[in-house]
C-alpha cells in the first residue's frame, strides 16, 4: 500500500507581509544591498515560492550614511540614457552619493532582484530615506504588536 504526502502550495491568501527597518549607516554598499534583495524576494520564509511575491517591506534609513571600500567613490560610474543622441549621462558614485544617496541603494537592490513584473512589486516594496526618519512607524509597529500577540 503507498501512502501519499501531500505538498503543502502556498497560496496567496496565506501571506502576510512583514516590515522591517534597517540602518544603512556604516554598512558595505553590496553586502547590505543583498541582505534588503533576500528580505524583499522573500526567502526568508518558509512558505517562500517563485510565482508569488512573499517578501515584506523594508524601510532603509540613513542612506546618506552607506559605506563603499576602494575607489569606487572616484571610479564607479552610474550612466542614464535618456533615448535622445548625446542623451548619454555619466555620474560617479560621490556625485550621486551627494545628491540623491536614495538612488545608489535602490539601484543595488534592483541589480539583485528579478528581472520581470515580480521584480518592480518587489522593489516598490523598498522605502528609503536619507536621514534617521521616516513616515512608516504605524506599519512597522502593527507588525511588531501582531507578532507579540502571537506569541
Amino acid at each position: 500500500m503507498q501512502s501519499y504526502v501531500k505538498h503543502y502550495v502556498t497560496k496567496k491568501s496565506d501571506l502576510e507581509p512583514g516590515w522591517h527597518v534597517m540602518d544603512a549607516s556604516g554598512k558595505t554598499l553590496g553586502r547590505f544591498a543583498s541582505e534588503i534583495a533576500v528580505l524583499l524576494m522573500g526567502k526568508h520564509k518558509p512558505q517562500y515560492v517563485t510565482n508569488l511575491n512573499t517578501g515584506d517591506f523594508v524601510v532603509v534609513v540613513n542612506a546618506n550614511k552607506v559605506a563603499v571600500t576602494g575607489k569606487k567613490l572616484e571610479q564607479k560610474i552610474y550612466y542614464r540614457y535618456s533615448g535622445y543622441h548625446g542623451g548619454l549621462n555619466e555620474q560617479k558614485l560621490s556625485t550621486v552619493l551627494e545628491k540623491s544617496p536614495e538612488r545608489v541603494i535602490k539601484q543595488a537592490v534592483k541589480g539583485m532582484l528579478p528581472k520581470n513584473t515580480m521584480g518592480k512589486h518587489m522593489l516598490s516594496r523598498l522605502k528609503i530615506y536619507a536621514g534617521a526618519s521616516h513616515p512608516h512607524e504605524a506599519q512597522v509597529n502593527a507588525g511588531q504588536i501582531q507578532q507579540s500577540e502571537e506569541a
